[in-house]
């Protein structure tokens, strides 16, 4: 019933704001507003609706009472685990208020920066969501730990319901329960940070903590050369946030979602191109890259001319290009167009152009967190230095293949993705330049889950590197996902993956893992729960 009455508020307040009765509109949000607070609170549910009455009023002339009322929305949303998914396009008034303000008011560009670390990309929420099952599902102290973390946060959202029924009249009616739910809440939330606090010393936990990190937590652990990018996408918006140790700027690009999707898009296809059936190569279109540049790195284009150490988040269809590709000095890009003009010139001759990545070191990150995390772990104690596991065998080509069990099951991936294996190229080139009396190669049938969870030594390798494809999404829109890595088949119960929990599972103390694939973007959670990612 109480669904039922907020849904009624907030249609009848957009027939109210249509019809130009704002003062009608805002009594019914606020209506709307307190009673999901009542039956769902600390929800996405009623999370949305206060992001909901905020975007109302920041398009009503009201934009302090909707910045104050959008920080509650983010701050709450950090104890609300998957609420940004389902209200991320709400924000979109809040970011733009905060963008109008970046310019000339620093605890905007904070306020951005924190508002942007709560809005997970889709694949990595959805590993978060999978870790966490593990944890609660383990024996171990983080395990236990976390599962009290998670009763506690119950009991806060019950308690924050009682106080918010018991407050909805105009006047209270029963001062002792309220002021028993009250000490109820206080006990609850101070309980709550002790366990976190003690929660914050297992790596595993803080892959799937909610905390957000402030920009003078980040610029702390930065050092001179350093720059951090972040880019975050909020509906057709698209924003950009450049920190280093002295420097913090935000603001909103001159470009929307759709105009960066078609311009990644057309990046992309001037360098490699599927066309009947063949890969055809085009020389690359440094025009459009250098135009990219501009539009997301020109506000701080003087600045990062003193960075030699890149750190970029992407979002978006930016996740399908690397920032090395950017040319960041237009003189490069003129000479080209000169050259092109000579005859017999060639396409292809770039030289001269200043690289994004010519002169500087590129990384790219997953979020602030798991950037300071990751650097300030202490190097693997490793005595073996490289090992590489990929290009698994093909079933099609072995004519006495036999099907495993794990193949009968409805929602199985199709044996055709096991035939298209990644090269093992790439590994014997990293093994050579490494050294191979310090590496170890896994290829073929040997690449098998049961191979590697059955490897005695795997804690001992300084740098894990698997080349094959990732499996993240489900196989079909009725199944559900499975993250997996492709690897042989082994024989017996092997099903041909590395499940998610089968690599939670196993042992790593790597300064590195590397994940050579197509779909591997939400994977670098699941090696740093045990030490530090890098993701390739």
């Amino acid at each position: 019933a109480a669904g039922l009455r907020t849904q009624i508020d907030s249609d009848l307040a957009l027939i109210a704001q249509a019809e130009g009765n704002n003062a009608e509109a805002e009594r019914l949000l606020a209506s709307s507003l307190q009673s999901v607070e009542i039956s769902n609170p600390n929800t996405a549910t009623s999370l949305g609706a206060k992001a909901r009455f905020a975007g109302f009023l920041a398009r009503n002339g009201q934009a302090d009472r909707a910045m104050t009322m959008f920080g509650e929305v983010i701050t709450a949303s950090e104890n609300v685990s998957g609420a940004m998914s389902s209200i991320r396009t709400l924000l979109r008034p809040y970011f733009r208020l905060l963008a109008e303000r970046s310019a000339s008011d620093p605890l905007a560009v904070a306020r951005m920066f924190t508002a942007s670390q709560v809005m997970l990309r889709p694949g990595i929420a959805q590993t978060q969501a999978l870790l966490a099952r593990e944890i609660s599902g383990g024996d171990d102290e983080a395990a236990g730990l976390f599962r009290q973390s998670v009763t506690l946060s119950r009991y806060i959202s019950k308690a924050t319901g009682d106080i918010a029924k018991l407050t909805a009249g105009a006047s209270v009616t029963d001062p002792t329960a309220l002021e028993e739910a009250r000490t109820r809440l206080t006990r609850y939330s101070r309980d709550q940070i002790v366990l976190q606090s003690k929660l914050a010393k297992f790596p595993r936990y803080r892959v799937i903590s909610p905390q957000t990190m402030g920009v003078d937590e980040l610029q702390k652990a930065l050092k001179p050369g350093d720059g951090y990018f972040k880019v975050t996408i909020v509906s057709q918006d698209v924003y950009g946030m450049f920190v280093t140790n002295n420097v913090a700027r935000a603001y909103r690009l001159n470009m929307t979602t759709k105009q960066l999707e078609d311009t990644v898009a057309q990046i992309r296809d001037s360098v490699v191109k599927i066309e009947n059936g063949q890969v055809a190569t085009y020389p690359f279109d440094v025009v459009l890259a250098r135009k990219l540049y501009v539009t997301l790195l020109g506000p701080v284009d003087a600045e990062l001319h003193k960075v030699t150490n890149f750190i970029f988040e992407p979002d978006g269809p930016l996740l399908q290009l690397p920032a090395n590709l950017l040319p960041i000095e237009q003189a490069g890009v003129d000479a080209y167009l000169t050259r092109l003009k000579a005859p017999k010139a060639d396409d292809f001759d770039f030289r001269g152009i200043a690289w994004l990545g010519r002169d500087r070191d590129v990384s790219t990150v997953v979020s602030p967190r798991s950037f300071v995390d990751g650097r300030g772990v202490a190097a693997s104690k490793g005595s073996k230095g490289y090992i590489g596991l990929g290009e698994n065998s093909r079933p099609g080509l072995n004519p006495f293949f036999v099907p495993p069990p794990a193949m009968n099951d409805s929602c199985a991936w199709p044996l055709s993705n096991w035939n298209n294996p990644i090269s093992s190229s790439e590994l014997f080139l990293a093994s050579g330049i490494i050294g191979a009396n310090t590496s170890k190669l896994i290829t073929g049938g040997d690449f098998s889950d049961s191979t590697i969870e059955a490897l005695p030594d795997l804690s001992q390798y300084r740098i894990i590197h698997f080349a094959t494809h990732g499996l993240v999404t489900a196989p079909r829109p009725e199944c559900p996902a499975r993250p997996a890595l492709l690897t042989s088949f082994g024989g017996g119960t092997s099903d041909g993956l590395l499940s998610f929990k089968e690599i939670f599972d196993l042992k790593l103390a790597a300064d590195v893992v590397v994940l050579s694939a197509c779909d591997t973007v939400a994977m670098p959670a699941v090696s740093q729960a045990d030490r530090t990612t890098t993701s390739a």
